[in-house]
């Protein structure tokens, strides 16, 4: 069985090892373009160009498959399957009609909740208890085909989006193992979505990134960890801008108002919220490191001769 790899990022780079480690067949990777990042905006491969090179495999970078040939390109490599980690672009359906078993994508939700580019962070964002990886026909409607299978894992209270996504990319690398495994020997089921069921996560963007000091503890507290590691939650105190890193729940103090300062602990800062309390545990000053909330008082200790108030 012939099978032809489509992602781009360390989730995709996961289940595409996965593959490769268990001896399954791939042909080809196909990734995003070579893409400027960071600061010096160099052109940077993605992950999965990185580890398709290193493994010998052969990689394919183009814009779309709006050209014929591309599509000619991909219908050479005479996959029996395509399997779609977070590629980055739909796939028309000139590409879905080429291989005979059909296109496999592992989507990071329990479908058809969270269709769309950001389903793990949304679901941290919302304060969900439970998330999974989906295994999916792909249609031409997004995230909307059926489901082959799903594999389920409970979000941790404190449990960052970053930290949830490291463990649902080696969660979706068994589940593709698995169901390449189950395609080899034959056709596989799969159920239909109830589109009425569906829910959507829509990318993140940095006008997410403010604080709403009143807003309940509980809803500060998953904003910090749905936009961890990006866009990053931000609050402002005195007169400088801080990211905000990590944030637990902390008992409230009667009668504070919302952003005002509770006190410094040997673990954090105390910030009253609408309802209860936050303590930021790691937070970075503009132009600043990442640091210890009380290792970074400790060096600029807040003007006590006003009440302090988080913006």
């Amino acid at each position: 069985m012939r099978i032809v790899f489509m992602g781009t990022p360390g989730i995709a780079a996961t289940c595409l090892k996965g593959l490769l480690d268990g001896g399954f067949p791939v042909v080809a990777a196909y990734t995003q373009p070579d893409r400027p990042k960071s600061r010096g905006m160099k052109r940077t491969a993605s992950e999965v160009k990185t580890l398709a090179v290193e493994r010998g495999i052969p990689v394919y970078q183009p814009e779309s498959f709006r050209s014929p040939e591309a599509v000619e390109v991909l219908a050479a490599l005479k996959p029996d399957v395509i399997a779609v980690v977070a590629y980055g672009q739909l796939l028309p359906q000139k590409v879905l009609d080429i291989p005979p078993k059909g296109c496999i994508n592992i989507h990071a939700s329990i479908l058809p909740a969270y269709r769309g580019a950001a389903p793990y962070q949304w679901a941290v964002l919302h304060g969900l208890e439970e998330t999974g990886v989906s295994a999916m026909y792909l249609t031409k409607a997004m995230d909307a085909g059926p489901v082959i299978d799903v594999a389920k894992t409970p979000i941790g209270p404190n449990e960052t989006a970053g930290e949830l996504l490291s463990r649902l990319a080696e969660l979706g690398a068994a589940l593709l193992q698995k169901t390449m495994t189950r395609l080899a020997q034959g056709a596989v089921d799969a159920a239909a979505q109830d589109d009425a069921k569906a829910t959507y996560a829509p990318m993140l963007d940095k006008t997410m990134c403010p604080i709403d000091w009143t807003k309940p503890a509980q809803e500060v507290h998953n904003q910090v960890r749905g936009l961890n590691p990006w866009p990053v939650a931000t609050g402002e105190l005195q007169d400088k801008r801080f990211k905000i890193y990590s944030t637990v729940l902390a008992a409230g103090k009667p009668g504070a108002k919302p952003g005002a300062i509770l006190g410094l602990t040997k673990t954090g800062l105390q910030v009253a919220c609408g309802q209860g309390a936050v303590e930021i545990q790691v937070l970075q000053a503009e132009g600043g490191k990442r640091m210890a909330a009380p290792d970074y008082f400790r060096g600029h200790p807040l003007d006590q001769t006003e009440e302090c108030f988080f913006q």
